[in-house]
């Protein structure tokens, strides 16, 4: 069994004995945000899926908020840009409430987060360290959580705003040897459906992005290599341009590639043979 990133949306410190704990913001060498431009704030921006979408909202012209344990790569994914550097620990049990602190002492306000840091774990579960069920719970599940909570009543105050959630399909269909992981991001997607009820009328929307494989140093990190013939992993860009439509549209949902939406639909129609294909594919 190894230990494994999430698809390089979240990276461990240049020196992982140094606990990065509380936010210090760092400004990019680019052009000035000007005040009327719409404010996000990504987690995991260091690298991968994060620095993709960072970049991708860049371009649309939105100001950016980018936050990681890695400051050398927050840094290089800012270059640029107008975007603040805000180096934080969102597994520390104060991570995300410093984190929404500092980013609102910034920018006053927050117009989107994109919340896409997080880790995982290959491996048989019962061979897995009841502290790595711990440590991926805590990252993907819990922190996201708990900074949801801490950005979203700005969201409510001001009447607009949207949340989006980095799932998996490892959380639609659950994938052997990603146990816990696949636990988190269907929780993850939960969480997204009951929040999106909770805020009807509130103008504040939330969106569930569900990634197939993508083509990152994910695999690399859990040292055991992609095997599967299908489905190919994709390209971070090609996350975060779904993830861009997905917020300007508005949608709930946006599933990379789009037929990843099927499997779900035959275990609504067919438990049986979704679990006859699972058990021979997943």
């Amino acid at each position: 069994m190894t230990t494994t990133g999430s698809g390089s949306t979240y990276d461990p410190p240049a020196d992982p004995a140094r606990r990065v704990t509380a936010a210090a913001p760092v400004r990019a060498h680019g052009p000035q945000p000007r005040t009327d431009q719409s404010v996000a704030l990504v987690t995991g921006a260091s690298s991968g899926i994060g620095a993709a979408t960072a970049r991708r909202f860049a371009a649309g012209g939105w100001h950016l908020l980018l936050s990681g344990r890695d400051r050398r790569r927050l840094e290089e994914t800012a270059t640029g840009t107008s975007a603040v550097v805000l180096p934080a620990d969102l597994a520390a049990p104060d991570g995300p409430k410093l984190l929404a602190q500092a980013a609102l002492r910034e920018t006053e306000r927050i117009d989107l987060l994109i919340a896409g840091a997080g880790i995982g774990w290959a491996g048989p579960f019962l061979s897995m360290p009841h502290t790595d069920i711990d440590r991926v719970l805590a990252l993907d599940l819990n922190a996201t959580l708990h900074l949801v909570r801490e950005v979203l009543p700005s969201m409510v105050a001001a009447g607009r705003g949207r949340v989006v959630l980095i799932g998996s399909v490892a959380g639609a269909v659950g994938v052997r040897e990603e146990a816990v992981y696949s636990a988190a991001k269907a929780g993850l997607a939960a969480f997204a459906e009951a929040l999106r009820q909770e805020l009807l009328g509130t103008g504040v929307g939330v969106t569930l992005v569900v990634p197939g494989p993508v083509d990152t140093s994910f695999f690399a990190r859990r040292g055991r290599p992609y095997h599967r013939s299908h489905p190919r992993p994709t390209s971070p860009a090609h996350v975060a341009t779904a993830i861009w439509q997905a917020v300007t549209e508005s949608r709930d949902e946006a599933y990379i590639p789009t037929w990843l939406t099927v499997p779900n639909r035959v275990r609504a129609l067919t438990p049986r043979l979704y679990r006859r294909l699972l058990n021979r594919f997943g």
